[in-house]
């Protein structure tokens, strides 16, 4: 066995991450890295999520290595080591086999774990009080997950329903470790079917949210001139009614003029913060249309979560009288008090990893 008997187009991108993983080793090294906790964080995310197959890769290496040597001990003088190595060698090119079928099952999930930060949008849909309710409970959800395994939420922006406390529209940014790995599949309608609160009669209601999750990406990956291609209008903020609630102009407005992206932000009282997160969720919207172009050169056919029409398609419908969440791309089946009530959200994410994970390598 020798190690180039490895997909050459396999090798290159496993001798790439390894020259990656160790310059980020080294960045993460230097002092004055060291002394930006957001930069440090951020490079952490990414060496973690290269971390298991850069040392799975040094692994079969070393196995090949010791194959090699096995095979020159068949072929050699001493008869006794030649038997020795001859009763050996099946089980160390076995392990190696086995070892880089494991690389790639991990290589394929390398990317969404290397990104640490998402922007997750949640709207109301049909329904109605109830959708907006809906909408308030879904991000709800989201949110005590996020807490509970140690993710950092930072609400955007939040348009509440003045009625009986559900949400329109809100702006939550999650960062953490694994964030766009699991948020990513919950892109789509999420369908529920209840007695609402709104409801006198009993009678059992459709309504829908929509969730969008957006890799937030480093200002560095998305080319926009500030001075050229944005537009951008200070405002008073705007009630629901659409009246000025204070008398400040601390609202922002953004247009991205090539695109046609706009944001509005007028969650905080300070013009610089809502700029700043004008700026985050502008940044986020047009690397996604940059993404959309990308995937449809690479593979019109690819059903890739966010960009091919994903966010416009129930994904998932939660049964309250039922006690069950019905996954539209999973055959089993969730208790409902486990999703919403308790946000135990992991054993869904992980049986939609591993539903993708197969797909990814059955590509290969």
């Amino acid at each position: 066995m020798a190690i180039d008997t490895i997909d050459p187009n396999l090798k290159s991108k496993l001798d790439e991450l390894q020259s990656q993983f160790v310059e980020l080793t080294t960045q993460l090294e230097d002092p004055e890295i060291l002394a930006d906790h957001k930069q440090v964080s951020a490079l952490s995310i990414k060496r973690a999520a290269l971390a298991p197959v850069v040392e799975g890769y040094i692994a079969y290496s070393n196995l090949v290595t010791e194959s090699d040597e096995l095979n020159d001990a068949i072929h050699g003088d001493d008869q006794e080591l030649a038997e020795m190595a001859k009763e050996e060698l099946p089980s160390i090119e076995m392990h190696a086999t086995e070892m880089i079928e494991q690389i790639k099952q991990t290589l394929v999930t390398t990317d969404d774990r290397a990104v640490g930060s998402v922007i997750l949008e949640v709207r109301s849909g049909t329904g109605g009080d109830e959708a907006a309710l809906w909408a308030r409970d879904v991000l709800t959800m989201y949110v005590k997950y996020a807490t509970a395994i140690g993710w950092k939420v930072d609400e955007l922006d939040m348009v509440t329903d003045s009625g009986f406390g559900g949400i329109r529209h809100a702006v939550v940014n999650f960062q953490g470790d694994g964030v766009w790995q699991q948020l990513s599949f919950e892109a789509g309608v999420h369908s529920v079917k209840r007695v609402p609160e709104t409801e006198t009669q009993g009678r059992i209601h459709t309504s829908t949210c929509t969730v969008a999750v957006l890799p937030e990406p480093e200002e560095v990956e998305v080319n926009i001139d500030w001075g050229n291609d944005v537009e951008e209008h200070i405002t008073t903020a705007q009630g629901p009614g659409g009246q000025n609630v204070n008398k400040v102009a601390t609202a922002v407005h953004m247009i991205h003029k090539p695109t046609g992206v706009e944001v509005r932000m007028q969650e905080t009282k300070s013009q610089a913060q809502n700029r700043e997160k004008a700026k985050r969720l502008l940044i986020a919207r047009v690397h996604e249309i940059e993404r959309q172009k990308i995937d449809a050169q690479r593979a019109e056919h690819r059903n890739t979560q966010i960009g091919t029409g994903g966010r416009s398609e129930k994904i998932r419908v939660y049964r309250y009288q039922d006690n069950i969440v019905a996954d539209q791309r999973l055959d089993q089946k969730f208790q409902k008090n486990k999703i919403i009530d308790d946000a135990d959200l992991r054993p869904m994410f992980d049986a939609l990893i591993e539903q993708e994970t197969a797909r990814r390598l059955a590509e290969l």
